[in-house]
């Protein structure tokens, strides 16, 4: 297994600093964002069509001994609005067609919410199923935009060799192991997760345990931590819309890699993803209000240095 990193992070910094930087901490692989919510300070689209600005990008990658792990364009590609909804799927038709160009198996978004109804808004994330209306909300989401949508979707990414990995994000109508697989099953096998255990932690999920029902659907994974604080829970609950920067209000709060759960428990969730066939990419992303992206990426670094398993065991002595 390899420890990589998102990249945003680091945005203030061009591509080249970003690598040198990361080569000092061990790292030889990254996700880059290509646009929507992370943006794109580290690969553009317009490589597409500019091949001496891909071969250049390229280069600079390879001069440093780099691969990429994943592409990353995360947006609300089901936004009622129609022109957000559009610039948003066009990123990701782009991202695709250029993780192709490049080689790069894996392309990481977001499912996207609609609206309530063709005449919508704003995003409309149901939550329960009472009163019914909720429930007659959620059938017409997931029959009339979010199946027609990925059905195609997944169908080109694998025309191109590529798949989408989702990230479960409340907020967005894939958020949990159930709706991961939900979606998987109505698009395909090309349709798979990003695996954020952050985003378990928060919501009562047991991050590991749910390892075991995503099982072969997990594609890449994020290396971020939450911690929760009991205290704010029993007024918050774990649905609380209160700004990150309130962290003594909050109930939870997204942490770097070891401030939410030590050692023991990250080496069993690597142990636990290996066990269930992911050996691929710890990809640190540094969303910690309490540390500055230098001190978190650093901690970060060297917490899970020393966690993840680089190399394939040895044959048992009895095989």
């Amino acid at each position: 297994m390899k420890l990589g990193v998102f990249t945003p992070l680091l945005s203030q910094l061009p591509l080249d600093g970003v690598l040198t930087k990361l080569k000092a901490f061990g790292i030889e692989t990254v996700e880059l964002a290509t646009g929507n919510y992370p943006g794109n300070a580290h690969c553009k689209l317009s490589m597409l069509e500019d091949a001496s600005a891909l071969t250049a990008f390229q280069k600079t990658l390879s001069d440093h001994g780099v691969s990429i792990s994943a592409l990353s364009c995360h947006g609300n590609p089901l936004h009622p609005d129609p022109e957000r909804a559009k610039h948003a799927q066009e990123v990701n038709r782009d991202t695709i067609l250029l993780a192709e160009r490049l080689g790069v198996s894996t392309v990481v978004d977001f499912s996207g919410c609609p609206g309530d109804s063709p005449n919508a808004k704003a995003p409309n994330w149901v939550t329960c199923p009472w009163p019914p209306e909720y429930l007659e909300v959620l059938a017409w989401q997931w029959d009339e935009v979010v199946a027609p949508y990925w059905v195609k979707r997944a169908a080109f990414a694998a025309e191109h060799g590529v798949k989408i990995a989702i990230e479960m994000h409340p907020g967005f109508v894939v958020y949990s192991p159930e709706t991961m697989l939900k979606l998987r099953s109505i698009a395909g096998p090309s349709i798979g997760c990003n695996y954020d255990p952050s985003h378990m932690f928060w919501q009562g999920i047991d991050p590991i345990g749910a390892i075991r029902v995503l099982g072969d659907a997990i594609f890449h994974v994020h290396a971020k931590d939450t911690q929760m604080y009991p205290a704010n829970l029993v007024r918050t609950g774990v649905l609380d819309t209160k700004n990150y920067s309130e962290e003594r209000d909050r109930g939870w709060i997204f942490r770097t890699c070891g401030y939410g759960h030590g050692a023991e428990w990250w080496k069993e969730f690597v142990s636990t993803l290996r066990m269930f066939g992911y050996d691929g990419v710890l990809s640190i992303e540094h969303e910690d209000s309490l540390l500055s992206s230098e001190e978190g990426l650093r901690k970060a670094a060297v917490f899970l240095n020393d966690v993840i398993v680089k190399e394939q065991p040895g044959a048992m002595w009895w095989a």
